[in-house]
């Protein structure tokens, strides 16, 4: 797989370099249409009429009937008085429409929108366009293989090196989220705690500019990962810790540090869960996946910044050997948990992961998982659920997830909420006895282990994948929102 591809190019062109063979795309607006050298006042005129309507959202126009040099979809400008978040639907809904046409090679006139003055639309419209052309095909023959568009040419009048930066690292981001996407796509027979590893050494052999490094389960043994490894208990398939280190940066300075849950397949463990969805259980390694996604898009953009990644891989099964509930397990920290409910272990991988990270002296690390159902009660498909020890740390991955378009929210981690994991038996207990405060308390259980460093915890359950329906699958997030911390934050 690699990092993944949906489209062969996207490329900023002037409006002289624009071909006339590629299918045109010009945003309307009054203002913009009056002002745009694309056309003549014949042209300007009968398109300003049909937009009377206010119904119409989009014209066809084909250059067999108009004289034009190519065909052009004008498509209505996204309007400031809508809110926000509904532009990536009219974005994502332009690409959905040249696929309609069948069109294989586009040209965006990207200065005929309004919103060109914004420094993201470049960057989004390159984004958006590579995520809308992906396609899971690995292990469905009937699956249309392809999206029919393959080049997209951002067009703009004046080119600038900033502009076409900004459409490279959208690209690049696109292509995260499709590579953290794939991986969660692939059924959990296929997508192994070994077969991601390796996806990541493929990973870095084919980007370049980082090191991976793996352990195996002899290796944790040694290092004392009892937490984790309670959780592979079970499981025929060997558990695997994957570091990605990437040194962009200045020589010395402190890496940001991200650490990813892969729990490639969740059954509960002995603390069974219901069989309804349990087949959505193989998106349980989503944060382990937006993580590796987040890497290969910074790597490739070659920012100035360092950055290590950690990814803990591993099936949670019940098994006549596999960890029982009121275990006592030890993590490397030395602290004792009793672990109470199997089906709580995203937290028991996360834990010796960011123990093990704090060798590479972190400038700050974020973790992301999808932890907890009571994130979605909570925040529902909206949004991220985030808490952590540093409130400039939080404060600055609430603006990425606004810029980025991957929302979160901030859940309080006081103090009063530490004693629902007071254990008889153990240093602390992995859940708490009632169902109160769930994603708080899983937050709480992270928080012991990462006392000696500036951290924050992302509960992505609600926003990482879609369970059901036509666009059931997972949705890439939140490599955005990530990537756009690293690129604020280096």
């Amino acid at each position: 797989m690699a990092f993944y591809k949906a489209l062969e190019k996207i490329e900023l062109k002037k409006y002289s370099e624009a071909s006339d063979d590629n299918f045109g795309v010009v945003f309307y607006s009054k203002g913009s249409l009056k002002t745009t050298k694309l056309f003549d006042g014949e042209v300007k005129g009968k398109v300003s009429n049909f937009f009377e309507d206010e119904s119409k959202t989009s014209l066809m126009v084909s250059k067999e009937f108009s004289g034009l040099s190519r065909d052009i979809l004008f498509v209505k400008d996204f309007d400031k008085k809508k809110p926000e978040h509904k532009k990536e639907n009219w974005l994502m809904g332009v690409f959905t429409q040249l696929d309609k046409y069948n069109v294989e090679s586009a040209s965006i006139f990207a200065d005929t929108s309004i919103h060109i003055k914004d420094k993201s639309f470049a960057f989004n419209i390159a984004k958006y366009a590579e995520k809308s052309a992906y396609r899971y095909t690995d292990t469905n023959p009937n699956t249309k293989k392809d999206a029919t568009l393959k080049e997209l040419d951002i067009c703009v009048e004046k080119s600038s090196a900033a502009l076409k930066r900004s459409v490279e690292l959208g690209y690049n981001v696109g292509r995260g989220a499709n590579t953290a996407r794939n991986l969660g796509n692939r059924p959990a027979n296929y997508a192994t705690p070994t077969y991601i590893a390796n996806q990541v050494v493929e990973l870095g052999k084919a980007i370049g500019g980082f090191k991976v490094d793996v352990l195996e389960e002899k290796d944790m043994k040694k290092l004392g990962m009892g937490s984790l490894l309670s959780v592979s208990e079970g499981s025929v398939e060997p558990a695997k810790l994957v570091t990605m280190e990437y040194k962009g940066g200045k020589k010395g300075a402190k890496p940001i540090v991200l650490v990813g849950k892969g729990v490639t397949f969740d059954t509960g463990g002995i603390s069974l869960k219901p069989s309804p969805k349990m087949d959505e259980m193989k998106w349980d390694m989503s944060g382990a996946g937006s993580v590796i996604g987040t890497m290969a898009a910074v790597a490739a953009s070659k920012l100035p910044v360092n950055l290590v990644c950690a990814v803990g891989l591993t099936e949670n099964m019940p098994a006549g050997n596999a960890t029982k509930p009121g275990d006592v397990v030890t993590s490397m920290s030395g602290q004792t948990i009793e672990v109470l409910n199997t089906d709580a272990e995203g937290r028991l991988v996360l834990c010796d992961v960011l123990t093990y990270i704090e060798k590479f002296d972190p400038k700050v690390v974020i973790d992301t998982a999808t932890l907890t159902g009571a994130v979605i009660v909570a925040l529902g498909s909206v949004a991220a659920g985030v808490m952590g020890n540093d409130q400039k740390l939080v404060d600055k991955i609430l603006e990425a997830g606004y810029a980025s378009g991957e929302k979160a929210w901030q859940l309080p981690l006081w103090d009063e909420y530490q004693s629902y994991l007071d254990s008889n038996f153990a240093d602390i207990a992995n859940i708490a006895p009632g169902r109160a405060a769930g994603t708080i308390e899983g937050g709480c259980f992270i928080s012991r282990f990462t006392e000696d460093y500036k951290w924050a915890h992302i509960d992505i359950a609600g926003v990482a994948d879609i369970g059901d329906g036509k666009n059931k699958g997972s949705t890439g997030k939140p490599v955005g929102l990530l990537f756009e911390y690293v690129n604020s934050n280096r």
